[in-house]
């Protein structure tokens, strides 16, 4: 019997049922990018988890908006822009724009809406006022902070005790503070870098405060998913949370937050230069298979990457997309309907390895069903696999839908077929030496080629 989505709540550290502001809609709100550089796979990982969320609950019936930031303006944007002698938002924009390509190569749906910060200084103003006026902030020679001492319930989130934290990184050491916790709201303008007018001076957003600004704008004072990685608990999302209950706003009901991605075991980052970027994964595997391995583990779980596990989800994809191709051979292929066990999992805190364990499942049911000429069988298992992984945006049809809208899959499907049609001659004569070169040339330029009992199947890398 099916139970309603419950979810992990950080905020309350326990599984709740998931109840929506507004009954049939959901509003989600996802920390994006500091755009300072092109997203990494750790960065796409949370990108991932919630557009499973969101198709998920469109699957369910909910109407979702779902609101994913830029913050185009930050310290490290112009440390970065002047050491490339380029305009700070010309940088930003060319990182945005990797941005938008890698969610597109690894099936993202697009945000309702993708705000910029630069573009919401008059809500960050409106929000500053509503704190001093409220004696939770103030301000000291053109910058304004946050009174942390006025809001007795910071440290709540990230479960801290405010007299064990460390001065606040944004400007530690500040003597204008009240006390060395209070963050920063706005920053005062320094010489030759960008800034905007307030009551306070010029200067330019904090962190903290454009998220609070964007998410409440676009979502309203109440809403209900904050979503971001494990590393923005602290002190991110505590301030976010901690500046918007104190103007008064009811903010996020429920705070989910995935595990991070590691290299040897460290956190995937800029700064310690372990990341492996999107753009350069794609060119060497393709862009679905990624989006398998990213997706496969629970949400909350930490994936350590390797090449021998990415080979390993490639590798049940594969299995996936084969039963697919062969059943979509002998059956009109369909959507139907997810199994109640797929459902069960779903519904249990987003639990996608247990319901990738039934697309299996019915997967290895399916190729039972093909081997013995079972078409209705087939039919059923097929539509059920085509439902479940369209959840999970990991419908090979789609894909292979995807590939052709490029309008170069029928010149490149000819092609490649005379390339096979060679390697087969030279594999009937036993020239494998011949064959092998074939087929390494197709690889070189981009098409893997993999050997199955129907005949060779061809694939474009990313794809």
């Amino acid at each position: 019997m099916r139970v309603s989505l419950h979810l992990y709540d950080t905020a309350t550290r326990s599984l709740r049922a998931f109840e929506p502001v507004e009954p049939g809609k959901a509003s989600i709100y996802l920390c994006g990018l500091t755009v300072q550089g092109p997203p990494h796979i750790g960065h796409v990982r949370n990108w991932i988890n919630m557009d499973i969320l969101r198709r998920w609950l469109e699957h369910e019936g909910t109407q979702v908006t779902f609101i994913r930031n830029v913050t185009d303006i930050d310290d490290k944007i112009i440390a970065k822009s002047a050491a490339a002698d380029e305009p700070w938002w010309a940088l930003a924009f060319r990182n945005e724009r990797e941005i938008i390509a890698a969610e597109q190569a690894l099936g993202c749906l697009p945000p309702s809406y993708e705000p910029r910060a630069t573009g919401h200084v008059p809500e960050m103003i409106e929000l500053m006022q509503r704190l001093i006026d409220r004696d939770h902030a103030y301000a000291a020679d053109g910058d304004v902070y946050f009174d942390v001492r006025s809001y007795p319930a910071y440290g709540a989130l990230s479960g801290q005790n405010i007299d064990e934290m460390q001065p606040a990184g944004d400007s530690a050491g500040d003597s204008r503070k009240r006390d060395p916790r209070d963050f920063a709201l706005w920053k005062s303008a320094k010489p030759g870098e960008p800034s905007w007018a307030t009551p306070w001076g010029r200067g330019r957003p904090g962190w903290h405060l454009e998220c609070s600004a964007m998410a409440t704008r676009y979502l309203g004072p109440t809403f209900d998913i904050h979503g971001g990685g494990l590393d923005l608990v602290f002190p991110h999302h505590e301030n976010e949370l901690a500046q918007s209950k104190a103007a008064g706003d009811g903010f996020a009901r429920y705070w989910m937050h995935n595990g991070l991605v590691t290299m040897a075991g460290e956190k995937m980052s800029k700064s310690l230069g372990n990341t492996l970027q999107v753009r350069e994964i794609v060119q060497t595997r393709r862009a679905v298979e990624v989006r398998y391995y990213l997706g496969a583990a629970h949400y909350r779980s930490t994936i350590e990457f390797s090449e021998a596990a990415l080979d390993e989800a490639a590798a049940a994809y594969r299995r996936i997309e084969n039963f697919v191709a062969k059943a979509s051979a002998v059956i009109e292929p369909s959507i139907g309907e997810v199994p109640d066990a797929f459902g069960r999992a779903m519904d249990d805190d987003l639990g996608v390895p247990a319901a990738l364990g039934v697309v299996h499942e019915t997967v290895r049911a399916g190729n039972t069903a093909l081997a013995d000429g079972a078409k209705e069988t087939v039919r059923e298992a097929l539509a059920q696999v085509a439902a479940m992984t369209t959840v999970l945006g990991i419908f090979p049809g789609q894909w292979e839908s995807d590939a052709a809208a490029d309008g170069l899959t029928d010149t490149v499907d000819a092609l490649v077929r005379v390339a096979l049609e060679q390697r087969a001659a030279a594999r009937a004569r036993k020239d494998f030496a011949a064959a092998d070169a074939i087929r390494d040339r197709l690889a070189d330029a981009g098409v893997l080629v993999e050997d199955t009992p129907d005949g060779p199947r061809w694939t474009l890398k990313g794809r």
